[in-house]
């Protein structure tokens, strides 16, 4: 089994989150005038949509490798559709536009990135969550 741990703290003067991963960072926060939110980064539900998109995108490329067909262009939208009180994610549509180098069609490299996408395959089949406090079980 493979984990992986991302960390995220405060941001000194703001009511934003630094999150990082080995070098990469980016910031969580609210839109600005929401809950002490300054719109200083991406929201949660902005993080799910781009991590079901940026997932996808990867796949993208992991397969044309392994297929040795080259990729020229990835245009992704991907639609986070919400409701309820608290807000949750019902739904996201995500929509794919891609050509090769070649010129070949690029719809068997979207069906297998489809079957192997780690972020929409788990939010599919229902990942659980567990939330505890540091120190406590």
């Amino acid at each position: 089994m493979t984990s992986i741990t991302v960390e995220l703290r405060n941001m000194a003067g703001t009511e934003a989150a630094m999150g990082w991963a080995g070098s990469h960072t980016l910031v969580a926060d609210r839109p600005a005038d929401t809950a002490g939110g300054r719109g200083l980064g991406f929201n949660g539900a902005q993080l799910l949509a781009l991590a079901i998109g940026g997932c996808f995108c990867n796949d993208l490329r992991y397969v044309s490798h392994r297929l040795g067909i080259a990729l020229d262009t990835i245009a992704v939208s991907v639609t986070l559709h919400l409701e309820g009180d608290p807000i949750m994610a019902t739904s996201a549509d995500m929509t794919v536009a891609c050509t090769t180098r070649d010129g070949s069609d690029p719809a068997p490299i979207v069906d297998e990135a489809r079957s192997s996408c780690m972020v929409s395959n788990s939010i599919t089949r229902g990942v659980p969550v567990t939330i505890s406090m540091a120190g406590q079980p």
